[in-house]
């Protein structure tokens, strides 16, 4: 029988009780199972955490010796026990190192996906489908109206730029990804990284995901039209504001982060409405619930036929 209250939010995150632990806390806590390194899921000051390896590089990364006192590095599809629940970490495709959160207690599967992507993307590990019975899905963009394009022919669209390009993306997962997809379909542009993107470059490579041929920005290079594209990360990109004699570009999967209205470019790490359909339909739960976002639209969608919780 499906626990309604398996896992509820309070005041320091997503807790399930059962196992007294949280997944992806806001605060820190005794014991937290990280999904994936960014900062909205992985903070740092929790005592016991259980990640994936790469997770932990970026972590200590960015945190240092504040990441954590002890670390558990699961590798994927390996259970382990916390409290009295099973749990099995599988690929979900986000970014290296994200996993999705296989929870088993008393008979009864509960998947928590954490962000994941249905996309090809050769900088992670591609996502892998189990079968649950409480589907718990992130629905960024649980909405009809929003599908994303194929990121392929998004990032085509950058060959009809001629000028120099300051492209504006999360260092961490999105960057890596760009730097990949410019490289196969706009091999002619050269990149240039922040040097803020270059120490996450070096993780990818250590772990057998080389984003591609790059270098560390240079002002002098920027100054020749030569179809250079400079990957920053946004608190960079908000400080070019005033930029002249480039084309300013945001990858994002919103359409408020779009800041140039002739020239957009569409690449989401998250999955869209159709994804989310594609990931019910494989791993058919009996009941979905959602979080970091809006599940209105999946209740409606899905009436009576499956039962649909949103949990925040």
């Amino acid at each position: 029988m499906i626990i309604e209250d398996f896992v509820s939010f309070d005041g320091n995150g997503l807790y399930c009780k059962y196992g007294d632990f949280y997944i992806d806390p806001k605060q820190p806590v005794s014991n937290a199972i990280i999904s994936h390194a960014h900062a909205d899921h992985a903070i740092s000051g929790n005592n016991t955490v259980y990640l994936t390896e790469a997770t932990k590089a970026f972590m200590l990364l960015r945190y240092g010796k504040n990441s954590a006192k002890v670390f558990n590095v699961i590798a994927y599809n390996a259970p382990f026990t916390v409290g009295k629940v099973k749990i099995t970490l599988i690929p979900a495709g986000h970014m290296l190192g994200s996993a999705q959160i296989l929870m088993e207690y008393e008979g009864i599967r509960y998947l928590y996906t954490g962000d994941y992507k249905l996309q090809p993307d050769a900088t992670c590990e591609p996502i892998e489908w189990v079968t649950t019975d409480v589907l718990i899905t992130e629905s960024t963009f649980a909405d009809p109206a929003i599908l994303h394009p194929d990121p392929t022919e998004e990032i085509k669209k950058i060959n009809e730029i001629k000028t120099n390009i300051l492209l504006g993306a999360y260092g961490l997962g999105k960057s890596q990804r760009l730097i990949n997809l410019i490289n196969t379909y706009a091999p002619q542009k050269k990149l240039l990284i922040h040097h803020r993107i270059m120490s996450i470059n070096a993780i990818y490579e250590k772990m057998g995901h080389a984003p591609g041929k790059c270098q560390i920005y240079s002002r002098k290079l920027m100054k020749n039209q030569d179809e250079f594209v400079y990957i920053v990360p946004p608190f960079t990109f908000d400080s070019y504001l005033r930029a002249t004699g480039v084309t300013r570009l945001f990858a994002s999967g919103w359409k408020n982060l779009q800041v140039n209205s002739r020239d957009t470019l569409f690449i989401s790490d998250h999955v869209d409405w159709n994804d989310i359909l594609q990931t019910i339909k494989i791993t058919q739960p009996k009941q979905i619930w959602t979080l970091h976002g809006n599940g209105l639209h999946l209740k409606k969608h899905f009436g009576d036929n499956i039962f649909v919780k949103i949990l925040n």
